[in-house]
Order: structure tokens, then C-alpha cells, then sequence
């Protein structure tokens, strides 16, 4: 008995090897998600905070001992919210802090919120460096899912720098990589 291969069959294998090649050359050029422009940027950017929100502490570890006067004036706002308790160690002047059962979900960070793009502001030229093609972006954001405790007045007033990101626009500047499957911020 005899086997043969239809003519169709290698017609649909050359066509997939056509289609794959023609996927993994277009990836480099500047068309499609890897082109140059504002809505690849916002993309690309948006992406990577979703994974990367912004939080109040990022080398906190609970429980936490302090005796600076500024430092306890901000953990008692965590406290006065419900998301720390305290307690005082007079004979060595250091209050201490752990987690209440409230702030379990944004201890030990205390993230509160991850910024969404509002606008492209302006971009550098592309240029390769270590290979890839960067450009450095400068954007325009809002903070998004805030928690209520970080809409505290009291908490707000404790960290100036959390208030400003969570109630006005707010302006920064990200390195953007170029990759086949769009603009990434580079690890």
C-alpha cells in the first residue's frame, strides 16, 4: 500500500511557515504595537502598573519599632484609620506597631493605588542602547482603585506625597523598550 501526500496538505505547512515568519519579522518593525506613538506608550505604561502600585512603605517590615517623632506621627494616622495597633515601650521611648486585622490586606506596603495615563506628553527620539530601542517618556496620571483610608484627611496629612499622587494629576518620566509584543518598561 502506498501513502501519498496531497499537494493541499503542503500547501497549508508552507503557508504556516509563511505566516510564522512573516509574525516574528513584523514584530520588529515600527507597525502595529512596537510603533513610536502615544497610544503604544499608554499602553505599555498602564501595563506595567497595573503590576506595580504605588504604596507608602517599601522597606517596612511589621511589627515596627520607632522612637522618631515624625515616623509616629504617620504610623498613628495608620492607626487612627484601624490598619496598625499600637503599643508603648516607655522605658525605652519606642512605640511599637503591628498590623490590625484591617490592614492585613495592604500590610506590609500599604499600596494605594496604581497610576493610569492620562496623556503623552513628549518622547525622545528612539535610539538603541543595549540592543533595544528605547525612548524616555514623559506622561501625565491619575491614581486609580484608591482606597478609602488613603482618602483620609488625617493619612493624607501625614504622607504629602501620597495626598498629592491621589488627588491631582501628577506629571513623571519612564523609560519605554520596544519588543515584539509592544512597549515595555525594561526590568
Amino acid at each position: 500500500m502506498k501513502i501519498v501526500q496531497s499537494k493541499p496538505a503542503l500547501t497549508n505547512v508552507a503557508a504556516a511557515a509563511l505566516t510564522f515568519a512573516s509574525l516574528v519579522f513584523t514584530g520588529c518593525n515600527d507597525t502595529g504595537k512596537a510603533a513610536a506613538t502615544p497610544a503604544n506608550f499608554t499602553i505599555g505604561i498602564n501595563n506595567h502598573y497595573l503590576d506595580h502600585p504605588e504604596c507608602l512603605f517599601t522597606d517596612t517590615r511589621f511589627p515596627f519599632e520607632t522612637g522618631d517623632a515624625e515616623k509616629t506621627k504617620q504610623m498613628d494616622t495608620l492607626v487612627k484609620n484601624l490598619l496598625l495597633e499600637k503599643s508603648v515601650e516607655t522605658s525605652i521611648h519606642v512605640s511599637r506597631y503591628t498590623v490590625a486585622p484591617a490592614g492585613t490586606r495592604y500590610a506590609p506596603r500599604f499600596c494605594y493605588g496604581h497610576r493610569e495615563v492620562t496623556g503623552i506628553n513628549s518622547f525622545t527620539p528612539v535610539e538603541v542602547t543595549n540592543g533595544f530601542k528605547e525612548t524616555k517618556v514623559t506622561y501625565s496620571y491619575t491614581m486609580k482603585e484608591v482606597p478609602v483610608w488613603a482618602d483620609s484627611h488625617d493619612v493624607q496629612a501625614a504622607f504629602p506625597a501620597m495626598a498629592r499622587a491621589t488627588t491631582s494629576q501628577a506629571t513623571d518620566t519612564i523609560t519605554l523598550a520596544q519588543s515584539p509584543v509592544g512597549w515595555q518598561v525594561p526590568d
